[in-house]
């Protein structure tokens, strides 16, 4: 039906958006209600079409966005985020006095959900992996630094090769003059050069703060308009979930108390805002008393009870107080302990601005790395944190949202 040159077209945006919208509203029809095509559309079919093309454009969107971040495939994401928007969507419509069609709107969301797959299966398919590199400088050691990405080394300045672009060392001196002309004549033909640092950074989500310079610790200040819409945004959605996360809250209380008869709650003094003391709440995962160190695989401190709701990440609902209270944020760095947080502080260039913004029950580090126990852990936790200060907005703590979603499901990185 189609042939190889039109497929490609579905790898822009714009028309993946025209095709799913045409294909989510009117192909629901062919099985629903053909009156329209005689009649003409009446308000039961504007709303439907209204409800249903909502669905396709926010989801389309959104795992667009979130496809830009390093490591990211939407396949993971298809499924989270469909339902997402299908159940706000299918929560704002039903209450409403429009003439709202169940069956229309199953049929249309059962015709994205197929169409967002065959969509993910075009973009991987004419997505380029490759990358070249020009051996100068920092750039040397790339294939080591990056292994996830293809590299191809180049020795001379001859390329014939479909790349998705050209990494060197902008600021080398062994940048000759005849590779600074190869860069320019390849910018000219649409091939993308990058410097080494920020496509490391891009592919790795980590910023690599042993190489930071101090005119760089501007770009780690966030924009203080969107802290209080994040502050807001963090609020609404607490209230929102408080009648599911009040019966979670309950049954996990009764759990804890049956089991042993300790406190249900566990407070823990941690580092907050711009470095001040805060105490945190969770519920208690380990036996009453137990010494307050660092968790390690198979911790014989944690309870039965303790090992499933830390899976589950349950232990940090109580976490939403702090939340309200202005300490923390839903995403954000992980809080760390006072005395740990001091040893970092002597041993991690620049640790300090890690407290520039609020920490947060879930984060970047959290989902890509899970907890951190040893000191080569930490460094690449505190540079998974350095990235997402440095880029912090609200379509990189959506794409968090969904990734917490799935370590809840998965109990990734629990300990």
């Amino acid at each position: 039906m189609f042939n190889r040159k039109t497929l490609q077209y579905l790898r822009f945006l714009p028309v993946q958006l025209f095709v799913g919208l045409l294909l989510c509203t009117w192909i629901p029809y062919l099985f629903f209600d053909w009156n329209y095509l005689t009649q003409g559309f009446n308000k039961a079919s504007v709303f439907n079409i209204l409800t249903s093309g909502t669905l396709t454009l926010l989801t389309l969107f959104t795992l667009n966005l979130i496809r830009q971040f390093p490591g990211i495939t939407s396949t993971s994401y298809i499924l989270p985020v469909f339902l997402f928007w299908f159940a706000i969507i299918f929560t704002l419509a039903t209450p409403t006095d429009f003439p709202f069609s169940l069956t229309y709107y199953y049929l249309s969301s059962i015709c994205l959900f197929s169409y967002l797959f065959i969509v993910n299966i075009i973009n991987g398919h004419y997505q380029v992996q490759t990358l070249a590199y020009i051996p100068v400088g920092r750039a040397t050691d790339m294939p080591k630094q990056v292994p996830s990405a293809d590299w191809m080394k180049l020795d001379t300045t001859n390329l014939e090769q479909d790349v998705s672009g050209i990494v060197t060392d902008l600021h080398s001196d062994d940048l000759t003059d005849d590779w600074q002309k190869f860069i320019a004549n390849k910018t000219l033909e649409g091939i993308p050069v990058y410097h080494y640092r920020n496509i490391r950074e891009s592919l790795t989500g980590r910023v690599r703060i042993n190489h930071m310079y101090e005119n760089e610790l501007g770009s780690l200040l966030p924009c203080e308009n969107y802290m209080l819409i994040k502050y807001c945004l963090d609020f609404l959605i607490i209230l929102i979930l408080l009648p599911f996360t009040l019966i979670i809250c309950l049954l996990t209380a009764i759990a804890i108390k049956r089991e042993d008869g300790g406190k249900v709650f566990y407070v823990q003094s941690r580092v907050g805002y711009r470095g001040k003391p805060i105490k945190v709440y969770k519920f208690r995962s380990m036996r009453e008393n137990a010494k307050e160190i660092l968790t390690v695989d198979s911790d014989d401190r944690i309870t039965k009870v303790g090992k499933f709701i830390r899976k589950t990440r349950v232990d940090e609902l109580p976490q939403f107080i702090n939340v309200i209270k202005g300490e923390m944020s839903l995403i954000g760095p992980r809080a760390e302990f006072i005395d740990f947080a001091v040893k970092l502080e002597k041993q991690v260039p620049f640790f300090n601005y890690r407290h520039i913004v609020k920490p947060g029950i879930s984060g970047w580090a959290q989902v890509n790395q899970g907890y951190a126990t040893g000191a080569e852990e930490t460094q690449l936790k505190i540079e998974y944190d350095f990235y997402y200060i440095k880029h912090i907005s609200f379509t990189l703590d959506l794409l968090i949202f969904f990734r917490t979603i799935h370590t809840t499901l998965t109990g990734f990185g629990s300990r």
